[in-house]
């Protein structure tokens, strides 16, 4: 793996994995024979970490599966899954999705309450912050994830200022409730920036005038290829993603995909009562 020198950014050498693909499995193996007892007994930071490193192990398996002949983990959903709710993963007693690990034990549990997690799970995506060269343990998690958190801050591909404004990445679109949940005192996106106003490039001007709501906070498109060591594979497919997926993901898509459904139903329901009356009269 390739990392820049202030972890801003990362590549993933996944020939290698390809090449050590037993000394992968072995990993997972021994992650998958961790009992939910033995998982209850740890300290949170300890179980974050493993959550983490289970959920990055697996994804880089995921990617496993059909490389090199992918250019995006997206190509690796159906038309009524994405690829983030196949549930294959063996842990903690139970066959889980990568939704599973980070939704519902990592963001669902309320143990944690950490937003830092978004720069720690890594979804093999360019547009993902940088994966560390090293496990995540539970004795140093903490100056882990500030660090995963300032990297990723400070690449400016992804988080800049444009025209007196902030440009961020669409992870504080998708999961913004995460980061105005009390942590560091942070009760806004605001507030969240503001404790890492250097990594952003932030002067004093700057930090008022977000204090104060006068900088406009936009989110960027979010950059789907493959984060390979070799380069990114060729855009063409890299905005492939489940129709159903989308729609789930978006409250206004789920009541116009249910009004629809609704109008086919009925659809079908009036063809149906008309072929019977014609059959009835004939």
């Amino acid at each position: 793996m390739a990392i820049a020198p202030d972890y801003s950014s990362s590549t993933v050498d996944y020939t290698q994995f390809q090449e050590d693909r037993d000394a992968l499995k072995s990993y997972l193996d021994a992650m998958s024979e961790v009992s939910r007892t033995e998982f209850e007994g740890w300290s949170n930071a300890d179980q974050l970490a493993f959550l983490i490193n289970a959920y990055n192990a697996w994804t880089v398996e995921l990617i496993l599966t059909r490389y090199p002949d992918l250019t995006s983990i997206k190509e690796l959903g159906s038309l009524t899954q994405s690829p983030w709710q196949k549930a294959f993963i063996p842990l903690l007693g139970e066959t889980l999705s990568l939704d599973n690990i980070e939704h519902d034990i990592i963001r669902g549990s309320g143990r944690y309450n950490d937003p830092r997690i978004h720069f720690g799970v890594n979804c093999a995506s360019i547009g993902c912050p940088a994966l560390l060269n090293e496990a995540l343990v539970g004795s140093k998690l903490d100056q882990q994830l500030d660090r995963m958190t300032k990297g990723f801050l400070r690449d400016r591909s992804r988080n800049r200022l444009e025209n007196g404004n902030l440009a961020v990445s669409s992870i504080f679109n998708w999961y913004g409730d995460d980061f105005e949940q009390g942590w560091r005192d942070a009760e806004t996106l605001d507030e969240f920036f503001a404790l890492y106003a250097d990594s952003l490039g932030l002067s004093a001007d700057d930090i008022e005038a977000l204090s104060d709501g006068d900088m406009d906070i936009t989110f960027l498109e979010y950059d789907w290829r493959l984060n390979d060591s070799k380069g990114p594979g060729a855009a063409e497919n890299s905005n492939f993603i489940s129709p159903i997926w989308l729609i789930r993901s978006n409250p206004a898509l789920v009541l116009a995909a249910g009004g629809i459904f609704l109008v086919v139903i009925g659809g079908i329901i009036w063809v149906i009562r008309r072929r019977r009356r014609k059959a009835s009269q004939a």
